[in-house]
């Protein structure tokens, strides 16, 4: 194997491993930048033995033992190796093996537990949204710095002083690695499903930049959402989130035309939709719903995202059914946003006069002043109506405020057939 292929080896093992090493470090060292740092160097020794020893059998075993003996090594140097024995447990204090074999023991135990609780201490509420979308990038997605700024296009320096930020709140606000009590955990919840879906949601309609679309944040999106289903398996929201990302995701290859264009959904071909996808996302449905729990909001979008899937044309969709839901939804988490939706949904269940009516109610909403997808909205509307001035002018000012450059391109495309 030459170096340039055991270099894409390591990338490989280090996206599929470096969440697991660092959450069981962190368990020990107790602090999520050390861990972080201790895993990085076990990545570095791979790079400096792998090229002339070879790939090793079980790649992820031995960084894992290599970022396990580093972790003896500091805890030895820093002379805290009785009292990090005494956060152990008493079992650790009594039992007859070594040190090292009792770290080894604590290290191997709970695997899918100490992601839990990475999880959670990476969507802390005490970090800021940035922060908490970059920490959770870089210690669950094994993404570098790097990757991550070109994801989100801001500067590499930017995202780096977010995550040494974030890892020193943590440190100074002695955050501890755990999965919260029951009585703070939904809303500890609800912060790492919104990490999540802010991730998503970047990769399937980018803010900004040439790309309409960023496919790796969908599915470092939806990977989490899916361990994250698997670890917190009676939590109904965590199901309803992945259902919605695997539905809005089976869209992809439908939402992007030859030259890389939008296609808004009402003009896909769903037949290019991925049915393997939507069929996972009836069973994370299928799997909310069997917590008897009461709907929540994800849960909602999700059943939302599947009333699309259901139908072989947007024709053929329940738009009735996709109103009732908005206005459920925004009984839930109030949203001009949401209402936006539904005045979209209320358009194609009974007519554009009647979509257009919520639409305009939103326009002294001031949280909507800069948003694109509003005078966009109304532009469809108007359009339908037949009042084309007043959609070319709608058309034109979504166009001035959406900072992505091909759905700018689409809608003055739009506006131009609005004076046609």
């Amino acid at each position: 194997m030459t170096v340039p292929d055991v270099h894409r080896a390591i990338d490989a093992v280090w996206r599929l491993e470096s969440a697991r090493i660092i959450a069981g470090l962190t368990r020990i060292v107790r602090d999520v930048g050390v861990a972080e740092e201790l895993a990085q160097d076990a990545l570095v020794v791979a790079l400096e033995k792998w090229p002339e020893s070879g790939v090793p059998d079980n790649p992820g075993a031995w960084l894992m033992a290599t970022a396990k003996h580093r972790a003896i090594d500091r805890l030895r140097r820093d002379k805290r190796l009785e009292t990090k024995h005494e956060q152990l447990g008493h079992e650790l204090e009594t039992g007859q093996d070594s040190p090292e074999a009792q770290i080894d023991a604590a290290l191997d135990d709970e695997v899918g537990d100490d992601l839990l609780r990475l999880m959670f201490i990476s969507c802390h509420p005490v970090l800021s949204t940035e922060a908490r979308v970059a920490l959770t990038l870089r210690l669950l997605g094994g993404l570098t710095t790097d990757e991550i700024a070109r994801a989100f296009l801001v500067p590499e320096p930017t995202v780096a002083q977010r995550i040494v930020r974030a890892k020193r709140m943590l440190a100074k606000k002695q955050i501890p690695f755990e999965v919260p009590p029951e009585a703070e955990r939904a809303a500890r919840l609800s912060s790492v499903l919104e990490v999540v879906y802010l991730v998503f949601n970047e990769g399937y309609a980018a803010t900004a930049g040439d790309d309409w679309m960023r496919p790796v944040l969908c599915q470092e999106a939806l990977r989490l959402g899916r361990v994250l289903a698997e670890l917190a398996p009676r939590e109904p929201e965590v199901h309803g989130l992945v259902a919605l990302m695997e539905i809005q995701e089976s869209r992809s290859a439908a939402r992007v035309g030859p030259s890389g264009e939008p296609v808004p959904l009402l003009e896909q071909n769903r037949g290019r939709w991925d049915r393997l996808l939507i069929r996972r996302g009836f069973a994370a449905l299928l799997r909310a719903d069997e917590t008897g729990a009461p709907l929540g909001p994800y849960v909602l979008q999700g059943a939302i995202a599947a009333c699309h899937a259901q139908a072989s044309s947007a024709e053929e969709t329940d738009w009735a059914r996709i109103a009732t839901l908005y206005e459920a939804l925004a009984r839930l988490t109030p949203s001009p946003v949401i209402e936006l939706n539904r005045a979209v949904a209320l358009g194609m269940a009974f007519g554009p006069a009647k979509g257009l009516e919520l639409a305009d109610r939103l326009l002294d909403e001031p949280s909507l002043t800069g948003y694109h997808l509003l005078p966009s909205v109304r532009a469809d509307l108007l359009a339908r109506l037949g009042r084309s001035g007043e959609a070319r002018s709608e058309y034109e000012r979504a166009a001035a405020l959406t900072r992505n450059a091909r759905e700018r391109r689409l809608l003055l495309e739009r506006a131009a057939a609005c004076g046609r």
